[in-house]
């Protein structure tokens, strides 16, 4: 069974979901006012891996994942470049989709924005305010943490250090602090053009506000799971809890889950360093995005993972001998079949399972993947291996990479000419023309196309 590590409780639990059917997950998404850099791009695949191996468990998924297009950030953003704060967040929107896909993370059921949610906040806002959970002042509206029994339990906070009274104005927290939390700002200049005529008054919701009341609307008031960043427990998650239990007088979330930091070259990742990248810095060096993925996921996920140039390279060759696993399997034309593939398959799926198990171990199961491979390529080269062995073992193959997303299943396609060019080799090669076969070799080689000669027969591959 599914054991997950439950951020609330300290301890790795079974799951169990509420409904046997389907599983709701809410993640936190990004604030589209800048590029993805490669932090977020861990969390963001990490909650890809889960929702990929509740899928290969058998689970339907009803998946959210929120898009903040209103904060001091975007606002500010907004404003230094002059336009409008929705044409402002759509670009970075836009940008932020074209980066998942790139990463192969796969699309959620919902992607709401913050700014389209307005009316939900408010009517959350409201009932708090009702139940004395909330308190309005000159500049906004603010949550009574010192209302809420066992504030902090998320982030296991000493609470002598309450600060309930004092307020925190910004988007940004103390996170050595803890103080009431701001559910509605009202209109100042700061925020330019940027408010909403509501029944609370004319402003803008807070932070926090936004998670709680999309994860009600689309999921429910209780939840399955819940993920992020662990720089995300105190304040964000831990106001979550607060207000959502204060409004609905029910358990928030079962399950919480989170990301440990990324590093770069062992350090905290910061522009000042030197050492901060967008995912499209990396790509940009000529590295792939499935190298990428495969090195964000190639660790557990409660676990520092530390990002080097050097290790994007090992993670580029382990895609490379994935890729050249599978064309040799594509490749096999015999009927030398082995009894013993049919072992070799259930013993991968039971370690491959047991791993992904025990808290989404990636790396366990990564070297499950990598061990068979070393088995089955034994065998492929003692020719014992047969179409119908190879096809179970590509489908296995395919299975894993449903939840990896790193195994490149695609079959890449060549134009006419090149596939004209290689059989003119396969018939200069017959006719012992080796000259005229070495001169098709290397024009292929500078268009790209390597060529391997195997005992069962010539094949291609991008080079």
């Amino acid at each position: 069974m599914l054991k997950v590590y439950n951020t609330l409780t300290r301890k790795k639990e079974v799951f169990h979901p509420i409904n046997e059917s389907e599983v709701t997950v809410y993640s936190c998404g990004p604030t589209v006012y800048n590029f993805s850099h490669i932090g977020n791009c861990r969390s963001f695949i990490f909650a890809d891996i889960l929702r990929r191996y509740l899928k290969y468990k058998g689970y339907k998924v009803k998946h959210v994942r929120n898009l903040t297009d209103v904060d001091d950030k975007t606002i500010k953003g907004s404003m230094n470049e002059h336009v409008s704060l929705r044409e402002f967040t759509e670009k970075y929107t836009k940008l932020f989709f074209e980066d998942m896909k790139t990463l192969n993370v796969e699309n959620v059921e919902y992607n709401p924005k913050a700014t389209e949610h307005i009316k939900e906040m408010v009517e959350l806002i409201k009932k708090l305010l009702e139940k004395g959970y909330a308190y309005k002042t000159d500049d906004g509206i603010y949550f009574k943490i010192s209302k809420f029994k066992n504030y902090g339990k998320l982030a296991h906070l000493d609470l002598e250090g309450l600060k309930s009274g004092a307020t925190v104005k910004t988007d940004e927290y103390d996170k050595e602090n803890v103080s009431d939390f701001a559910l509605w700002k009202f209109w100042d200049e700061a925020d330019g053009n940027v408010f909403w005529e509501t029944e609370i008054g004319k402003g803008r919701p807070g932070w926090h506000i936004e998670c709680s009341a999309m994860s009600t609307k689309y999921l429910g008031e209780t939840i399955d799971l819940h993920t992020g960043g662990v720089d995300l427990i105190f304040p964000h998650h831990q106001n979550e809890i607060a207000q959502s239990e204060a409004a609905n007088d029910k358990k928030f979330v079962n399950y919480w889950m989170h990301c440990e930091h990324l590093l770069v070259d062992g350090k905290k990742m910061s522009k000042s360093l030197g050492n901060f990248y967008t995912l499209r810095d990396v790509l940009a060096k000529g590295y792939s995005a499935k190298a990428v993925r495969y090195l964000l996921l190639s660790m557990s996920y409660r676990q520092q993972l530390n990002f080097t140039f050097e290790a994007l390279e090992a993670s580029d060759n382990a895609i490379k001998r994935l890729k050249d696993f599978i064309l040799k399997l594509r490749s096999i034309k015999t009927d030398n079949e082995n009894k013993n593939v049919e072992s070799l398959i259930k013993k991968v799926e039971k370690q491959f399972e047991k791993a992904m198990d025990d808290d989404l171990n990636t790396s366990e199961a990564l070297a499950a993947v990598f061990d068979f491979m070393k088995e089955i390529n034994v065998l492929m080269m003692d020719n014992k291996i047969g179409t119908t062995n190879a096809g179970e073992i590509l489908r296995v193959m395919n299975d894993f990479d449903g939840v990896l997303g790193v195994l490149d299943f695609e079959e890449e396609k060549i134009d006419i000419d090149i596939e004209k060019m290689i059989q003119q080799r396969e018939e200069a090669r017959k006719k012992r023309d080796f000259a005229t076969a070495d001169r098709i070799r290397d024009e292929l080689k500078q268009k790209g196309i390597v060529l391997e000669d195997t005992p069962q027969g010539v094949r291609w591959k991008k080079g």
